[in-house]
C-alpha cells in the first residue's frame, strides 16, 4: 500500500485534532526515519491555505498553532447545527477582560479603579474557569493582590496569534466590537461604570 502524501497527513491531522496543532505536534506524528523537515511542513500548510481559499473552512494560525476552522462568513449558518446558543457575555465581563488584555498584568483593585465599580467574583471565576486569564504573580504591596494576565487559550478562542493582533485601544468603541460576541439584551447597566472608550486613560 502506498504511503499517503505529507499534505494528506497534515490536513487529516488538523481536521481531526479538534484544536490547534503546533509544528512540533505535527512532526511528532512521524517516526524519526520518516519525519519531514519543518520547512516542508510549513510549505504544506501554506498549500492547504491556498486550497481552502474559496471554501467554507480555512487554515488559521493562532497562538496554539494551526487549525482548520469555519470561515466567519458562514459561521451563523453552521452554528445552527447545535441546539445550544453560543455563550453571551455581560458588558461587565467583556470590559474586565478588555482591561486584562490591554493592561496586563493587572490586579482586581486596579480594574475596579479604572471601571469605577467592584468586579464581581463571578466574573473573575468565569474568566479563570474558561482559562482565558490566570494569576501570573502578586503585586509587591500590602495584601499582595493577584496579578491577572491572559492565556494562550484566550488568544486561540478569539483567533489571535499574539497580543499584538489586538486592535489599538483607541479604535475600540465597545467591548462587544472588540471580542465580536453578542451581549445579552437584559444586561443591567452598572452605575458609575466607565465605558470602553475611557479605558485608555
Amino acid at each position: 500500500m502506498t504511503s499517503p502524501s505529507l499534505k494528506l497527513i497534515v490536513e487529516a491531522a488538523l481536521i481531526a485534532a479538534g484544536g490547534p496543532l503546533t509544528l512540533d505536534q505535527i512532526l511528532a506524528l512521524f517516526s524519526e526515519e520518516e519525519r519531514p523537515e519543518r520547512g516542508r511542513v510549513m510549505d504544506v500548510i501554506r498549500e492547504l491555505e491556498r486550497d481552502y481559499t474559496d471554501r467554507g473552512v480555512e487554515i488559521a494560525e493562532v497562538a496554539g498553532g494551526f487549525r482548520v476552522q469555519v470561515r466567519s462568513q458562514v459561521a451563523p449558518w453552521v452554528a445552527r447545527l447545535w441546539d445550544e446558543k453560543a455563550p453571551r457575555y455581560s458588558r461587565a465581563l467583556l470590559e474586565t477582560l478588555s482591561l486584562i488584555a490591554y493592561r496586563q498584568p493587572i490586579t482586581r483593585g486596579e480594574i475596579e479603579e479604572i471601571r469605577g465599580v467592584a468586579v464581581s467574583t463571578n466574573i473573575i471565576k468565569t474568566l479563570t474557569e474558561r482559562e482565558w486569564v490566570r494569576v501570573v504573580g502578586h503585586r509587591d504591596v500590602p495584601g499582595r493582590p493577584a496579578l491577572y494576565a491572559t492565556t494562550r487559550k484566550f488568544l486561540d478562542y478569539f483567533g489571535l496569534r499574539s497580543l499584538n493582533d489586538l486592535p489599538p485601544l483607541s479604535e475600540i468603541r465597545d467591548p462587544e466590537a472588540l471580542f465580536d460576541r453578542e451581549l445579552p439584551l437584559d444586561d443591567p447597566p452598572e452605575t458609575g461604570a466607565r465605558s470602553i472608550t475611557e479605558l485608555e486613560s
